[in-house]
């Protein structure tokens, strides 16, 4: 078997697109860039594929995906991501050959990321672990007997879409159902929990305070460096 020259990884985010090139057997990539998700008049699949180009090391022999799901790593469709609304049964990976002529994999970000957490961070040395992410959505990796559990269609660790309110009037889950964890806990949920509060005349207890002005002062800095 030949040895795996270079390659590109790309990093899909509800709010931030990153891509990265790497030689053979390294972890610090050669290039990497990183751009916001969303963009007016233009389609996340044109801004990842800019991104790719701008890492591009020369000679590439695949491309790596990690998409929030739902998706289907067997595929590399990617069926219904909450925070991009214009990927439904989107072939990315696909489209990913088509425009750059290498092959290209797709799998759960979750997934990869709990599969490194295992590899090369915490989980090392252990059989089983379980991954959680809390960002824009929430997911989760899962890893029994050294192995990555996906499930038949990759979907065995979607913890964010776990159904934790059944009732009608629970919150709306970016996926389109109700009443999911993500809705409540995610970085999007908590969001949106706080401005209806407000907009009910809830008054926040941060309120007035300096810390929290600089806090938030402080994070507004952080989005824009």
């Amino acid at each position: 078997m030949s040895r795996m020259g270079h390659v590109i990884a790309i990093d899909v985010g509800g709010t931030h697109l990153r891509a990265a090139a790497y030689a053979p057997d390294s972890q610090i990539p050669l290039k990497h860039r990183r751009t916001k998700s969303h963009a007016p008049d233009e389609k996340i699949f044109d801004r990842m594929a800019a991104l790719v180009e701008a890492v591009w090391p020369g000679e590439v022999d695949a491309i790596g995906v990690s998409s929030p799901g739902p998706l289907d790593s067997r595929t590399g469709v990617v069926m219904a991501t909450p925070n991009i609304k214009e990927w439904r049964n989107f072939p990315l990976t696909a489209n990913l050959m088509k425009r750059f002529g290498v092959p290209a994999f797709l799998d759960n970000d979750a997934n990869l990321a709990g599969l490194a957490e295992w590899k090369f961070g915490a989980g090392r040395g252990h059989h089983d672990v379980l991954y959680l992410t809390v960002s824009t959505g929430i997911g989760g990796g899962v890893i029994l007997g050294d192995r990555l559990l996906q499930g038949h269609h990759g979907l065995a660790a979607e913890l964010g879409h776990v159904t934790l309110d059944p009732r009608p009037s629970a919150p709306l889950c970016g996926c389109g159902f109700r009443g999911h964890l993500e809705a409540f806990s995610s970085g999007t949920g908590i969001e949106n929990y706080v401005a209806e509060q407000l907009a009910a005349g809830r008054k926040s207890s941060l309120t007035g305070r300096p810390s929290a002005r600089a806090t938030r002062d402080a994070a507004t800095m952080t989005c824009f460096i």
